[in-house]
C-alpha cells in the first residue's frame, strides 16, 4: 500500500508541475515524464529502503524514516532533471525542483492516510509469544499494552522455569521444547526474547526453531539500560561485537544545540503566540489566581532554575495535597502522580492532555535554562533521590521541554525508568537524536499517551 501511494503521489506532483507550467512540449512528452516520475519515486524509495518492515520504529511511526526520506527527495532531483532534459521540456530545472517539492507534500499525506488505515487493520497485528519470565518479561508486554501502535498483541509466555516475581499477566503456554508446536498452534507472528533461566543452547534452538518457521524475533539484550550509546556492529576475528562509544560533547555540539535552541524556540513563541493567548485568557476566565505557575527545579549541575507552565490547578492545589496523599498512582516512593486529581480544572485537563502547558517553558529554552530535548526537569527532592553515579549523568545537559521521557512513557513511567531514559537520552547524544525526538514528540502530544 506504501508503494501504491508514492506511485500515486508521485504522478499526481509530475501531472501538477506540467499544468502548472508552460513546458512546450507535445502531449507524448509529458506523458513521457509523468509516467518516468511515477516509476522513479517508487523505485529510488526502495533502494533507500523506505518501505522495510523489518523495523519495529518504522511500522509504529514515520519519524524514523525522515532521514532516509529526505535523501531519496535529494536523489530523486536529478532522475527528474535528466529525463525532463532528455524529452525536451522547457525549464528542466524549474520541473525537476517543483515536481520534487510537490512530491515532497503528496507523498506524506499518503503515507499519512495509508499508515492511519494500517494501524487500524486487525489482520495486520502481531500475534507475539514472550519467550521467558520474571521482571523483564512483564515490562515487554506493559510495554506492548501502553504502545499499542506497534500492533504486537502479546498471547503468551514459554519458559521452563517460570519466575515468581514480575511476570506478566499472561497464559503460560508451555516449555522451549515445545516452541515449534506453539508457533504453529497458535498463528505466532513474533517471538520476543527475554530475560529467561534458559540455558545459552535452549535459547539458540528457540531461535533456530523461530527462523524455520519464518517468525520475526526480537532479543531484550542483558544490560538493556546501558545500550542507547551503541554506535557499530564490529567484527573481531569474525565474532561480532557490539561497540559502545564514549560521549563526546564536544564545544562545538554543545553550541550548535544551542543554536538551535534560540532559533526554534523563537520561531515557536511567534507561531504559537495566538495560542498562547487564547489558553491565558481561558485560565483567567475559569478559575482565579495567575495563569503562569512557576516552580523551582533542579537544572543542570543541579543549578536551580524557575520552570514558567500554564497553570492547569486551582490555586489552592498544594495546600490540598496533603489531603489527597493517599490517591497518589505512584509506587516509586519519589513521584506524585494521580490520573484524575481533583486539584485540576477544566481547562487545566485539557492542555495537560496535550502538554499545551508546557509551552511556556519556550521561554526557559530561550534564556538558555533549559533545552528543547534533554532529561526531564526534576524537582529537588526527586533530584535529591538519584542515587548512583549513572543516575548523575543525566545532570551533564539542560532539562529539556521534551526527551525520550515524553515520546515514551510520561505519566506511565515510574521514577527509576524516566532516569533510564534519561541516562541512554545523555549517553547516546546526537543532534540527530534531538531531531528525532523533536520530530517524535509530535504524534506522541497528538496521541495524548500517558499524559494526566
Amino acid at each position: 500500500m506504501l508503494y501504491f501511494g508514492d506511485t500515486v503521489a508521485a504522478l499526481v506532483a509530475a501531472a501538477v508541475t506540467v499544468a502548472i507550467l508552460d513546458l512546450g512540449g507535445s502531449r507524448g512528452d509529458l506523458a513521457i515524464y509523468v509516467i518516468s516520475a511515477g516509476l522513479i519515486w517508487p523505485t529510488l524509495a526502495f533502494v533507500v529502503g523506505l518501505y522495510r518492515t523489518d523495523q519495529l520504529a518504522s511500522w509504529a511511526s514515520a519519524v524514523v524514516e525522515v532521514p532516509r526520506a529526505l535523501v531519496a527527495i535529494l536523489l530523486v532531483t536529478w532522475p527528474f532533471y535528466g529525463v525532463a532534459r532528455l524529452v525536451d521540456l522547457a525549464m528542466p530545472v524549474l520541473t525537476a525542483f517543483l515536481t520534487v517539492a510537490l512530491l515532497g507534500l503528496c507523498a506524506a499525506t499518503a503515507r499519512l492516510v495509508i499508515r492511519a488505515r494500517l494501524h487500524r487493520a486487525v489482520a495486520l497485528r502481531q500475534r507475539t509469544l514472550i519467550l521467558g519470565s520474571g521482571v523483564v518479561a512483564g515490562q515487554v508486554v506493559k510495554k506492548l499494552r501502553n504502545n499499542d501502535q506497534f500492533s504486537l498483541v502479546p498471547v503468551g509466555i514459554i519458559d521452563d522455569d517460570v519466575h515468581d516475581v514480575g511476570t506478566p499477566n499472561l497464559p503460560w503456554l508451555g516449555k522451549f521444547t515445545e516452541l515449534e508446536s506453539i508457533i504453529a498452534k497458535r498463528q505466532i507472528d513474533r517471538v520476543i526474547i527475554a530475560f529467561s533461566r534458559a540455558s545459552h543452547e535452549q535459547l539458540l534452538e528457540s531461535i533456530r526453531a523461530c527462523r524455520d518457521a519464518g517468525v520475526a524475533i526480537d532479543v531484550v539484550p542483558r544490560l538493556f539500560e546501558f545500550l542507547d550509546g551503541v554506535r557499530a556492529l564490529d567484527q573481531v576475528g569474525g565474532l561480532p561485537l557490539l561497540s559502545i562509544g564514549p560521549t563526546r560533547l564536544s564545544a562545538v555540539a554543545v553550541a550548535t544545540k544551542r543554536i538551535m535552541d534560540v532559533c526554534v524556540s523563537v520561531i515557536a513563541l511567534v507561531v504559537l503566540s495566538p495560542l498562547l493567548v487564547a489558553v491565558a485568557i481561558a485560565i483567567k476566565v475559569e478559575s482565579p489566581g495567575p495563569v503562569f505557575f512557576r516552580q523551582l527545579r533542579a537544572g543542570r549541575d543541579t543549578k536551580g532554575f524557575h520552570l514558567v507552565k500554564f497553570r492547569s490547578m486551582y490555586i489552592d492545589a498544594e495546600e490540598r495535597k496533603k489531603e489527597i496523599g493517599k490517591l497518589n498512582e505512584s509506587r516509586d516512593g519519589v513521584m506524585f502522580k494521580i490520573q484524575d486529581d481533583p486539584r485540576i480544572t477544566r481547562i487545566g485537563s485539557f492542555i495537560r492532555r496535550y502538554s499545551i502547558d508546557e509551552l511556556p517553558q519556550l521561554m526557559n529554552v530561550l534564556v538558555g535554562e533549559m533545552s528543547l530535548v534533554g532529561p526531564r526537569p526534576l524537582i529537588f527532592p526527586e533530584a535529591e533521590a538519584l542515587e548512583t553515579h549513572w543516575h548523575m549523568r543525566r545532570l551533564e545537559l539542560r532539562p529539556g521541554l521534551t526527551g525520550p521521557w515524553q515520546i515514551y512513557g510520561r505519566s506511565q513511567s515510574p521514577f527509576q525508568e524516566m532516569v533510564r531514559f534519561d541516562y541512554q537520552y545523555v549517553a547516546g547524544w546526537s543532534l540527530a537524536r534531538d531531531c528525532e525526538l523533536l520530530l517524535g514528540t509530535i504524534p506522541a502530544v497528538i496521541s495524548g499517551r500517558g499524559a494526566y
